[in-house]
């Protein structure tokens, strides 16, 4: 009976990504008939292509159901659970009593984000019209660090409920401030690593962990303190790339001065 239901959720999860994915079909299909008067060039494989990304769809967001945001809300209870923490009964709690919980935050937007396809896209990209001056591994391992940072941060913030705009502004000024001084051939790459990490693999476990902590910790609000996480996911990629290129020319230079 319970195999039942999943076939059925999976099912009215594929219409549902069917919906989503119709205007996409719609666009290329007026824009090669009506504007630019040709057939869809193999439309079998392009029939297919479709097919097999509405069921990959339905299977991912009931993976996401199914597992990926009960386990972030699983894992933020139980690491924030008194008896975890052997905190004695009375004793007030401070934000150095959740160190496991920021470590597992980074490590998990570390891994999330070297798994995102969307970084991985990007990268290969990169170093494809770069001609291998940046490396695939090497950007990607970049923005994750920024992502694992952010989401350490993030959970910080939640813990000791700091208004976010604080982290924000301060990220805000550090971007501008390397944008001047950065070399110009990687600040459109830094600023696009940033949003390729708000992806389908990143967004969801981030959002159920931040749900998931601020409704574990006394004295937080979900709709209040349980947002703006994937906020810092986006702006500290684009530090550590920037920073990452700064360093690599600072290295350059000197290499040169000693060369002479």
């Amino acid at each position: 009976m319970q195999w039942i239901n999943v076939i059925i959720d999976w099912g009215n999860t594929v219409m549902e990504t069917v919906k989503d994915i119709s205007p996409i079909v719609i666009l290329v299909a007026f824009f090669h008939i009506i504007v630019l008067k040709k057939p869809v060039p193999q439309p079998r494989k392009v029939f297919w292509g479709f097919v097999f990304v509405i069921i990959g769809l339905g299977f991912f967001l009931m993976g996401l159901k199914m597992a990926l945001f009960p386990l972030g809300t699983l894992m933020a209870e139980q690491l924030t659970h008194p008896d975890f923490l052997s905190i004695p009964p009375g004793q007030p709690v401070h934000w150095h009593h959740y160190l496991w919980i920021y470590v597992f935050a980074g490590c998990i937007g570390f891994a999330t984000t070297i798994a995102e396809p969307a970084l991985k896209a990007v990268a290969i990209k990169a170093s494809q019209v770069s001609r291998g001056m940046i490396s695939e591994w090497g950007l990607r391992l970049t923005v994750a660090t920024g992502a694992g940072i952010a989401l350490a941060l993030g959970t910080f913030r939640i813990v000791t409920g700091t208004e976010l705009y604080m982290y924000l502004l301060v990220c805000y000024i550090i971007v501008i401030v390397q944008t001047l001084f950065a070399p110009k051939d990687m600040i459109a790459l830094a600023y696009d690593s940033g949003g390729v990490t708000t992806s389908t693999v990143t967004v969801p476990i981030v959002a159920a962990l931040g749900l998931g902590l601020s409704s574990a910790i006394p004295g937080r609000n979900p709709a209040i303190d349980g947002f703006g996480i994937i906020a810092l996911v986006c702006m500290f990629p684009i530090i550590t790339v920037l920073g990452y290129a700064q360093l690599m020319l600072i290295i350059k230079k000197f290499s040169k001065k000693r060369t002479i």
